[in-house]
């Protein structure tokens, strides 16, 4: 069976590849609108801030201790936690040097470890890959077979047909002429022919 073959748009393959960076700018842009509407140098927000990024990083290292660790709720956690912290920054700082910094960081360390879950996948998708070809090429190789026997038997049929009215055409010619013994024949050890009903199409 075929399957389709359906052509991804460009946009649909290039989102996966900048949702990190989408993401960090994101959150610096919003950091930086909160430091115009006055953010800027509050004691009272940056310390709001450096307790939602403590408390973030403290349910991360919860969530990844022991064997039972949920890889999934760390990571969300952790990068919940780099977004609170880049955000306060953005939203304290003055001018835009040290928010950019921070950017360029956190996005490096984003990309860093989407990296790895993006090698993850492609392993994943040519590994299945990989094994619905070698089905194909299976059922594929079974097909063939099938098909060249029920050809050989088919064939075999066939002849088998052409020589049984080939042989009784025979003997009916040979009866037909003058001192032909059909209890000679039969002495002769000749094999009793089966009765064939050949449909011939016109």
């Amino acid at each position: 069976m075929n399957e389709p073959i359906l052509a991804r748009h460009w946009l649909a393959l290039a989102t996966p590849k900048a949702a990190p960076a989408l993401a960090t700018s994101t959150v610096l842009i919003l950091g930086r609108i909160w430091n115009a509407n006055g953010a800027e140098h509050s004691i009272g927000n940056a310390a709001l801030m450096v307790v939602l990024a403590t408390g973030a990083a403290a349910a991360g290292a919860f969530a990844s201790a022991g064997r039972a660790g949920d890889s999934v709720i760390a990571g969300t956690a952790f990068a919940t936690s780099g977004a609170l912290a880049l955000a306060g920054v953005a939203g304290y700082s003055d001018g835009l040097s040290l928010p950019l910094l921070l950017w360029a960081l956190a996005t490096a360390v984003a990309y860093a470890l989407t990296a790895r879950t993006w090698r993850t996948d492609r392993r994943e998708v040519v590994a299945h890959e990989r094994h619905i070809s070698e089905r194909r090429e299976e059922h594929a190789h079974v097909e063939r077979v099938e098909a060249l026997r029920a050809g050989a038997q088919i064939e075999v049929a066939r002849e088998s047909a052409a020589y049984a009215t080939a042989l009784a055409q025979a003997i009916t010619a040979r009866a037909a002429l003058p001192g032909f013994d059909t209890a000679e024949l039969t002495r002769a050890g000749l094999p009793e022919l089966p009765a064939i009903d050949i449909t011939k199409e016109h």
